[in-house]
């Protein structure tokens, strides 16, 4: 059974910034990964995903803030969180999904659920 461990969440005051880790394993290239987060009493959403190819999408929330990365060497996706605000806190998840390029993946694309991780921005 493949695994996704996540790892790098915290607790941050609004401006600072964090990085996300999720590694595959066994290591694995999958077409497509992305992160996700869930915020207490909201649905879960998609943020970021990343293509094998290098391409990325970003939900408009994050945009100019946030990037998504791979280092290919490590089978490990990042996540680096720039410029924080309270509204970022939230459970984060990485997954393998089904990917359209250019855009976020729903929920339901997701194939493989990786653990989560807590973020906690603070004004």
């Amino acid at each position: 059974q493949p695994q996704l461990v996540v790892s790098g969440g915290g607790s941050v005051q609004a401006g600072g910034s964090l990085r996300l880790s999720c590694t595959t394993s066994p290591s694995y290239n999958y077409g497509c990964m992305a992160w996700f987060r869930q915020a207490a009493g909201k649905e879960r959403e998609g943020v970021a995903s990343r293509i094998t190819d290098g391409t990325s999408a970003y939900a408009d929330v994050v945009k100019g803030r946030f990037t998504i990365s791979k280092d290919r060497e490590k089978d490990t996706l990042y996540l680096k969180m720039n410029s924080l605000k309270p509204e970022d806190t939230a459970m984060y998840y990485c997954a393998v999904t089904a990917c359209t390029r250019g855009v976020v993946p729903q929920v339901s694309s997701i194939i493989i659920w990786g653990q989560g991780t807590q973020v906690t921005v603070s004004s």
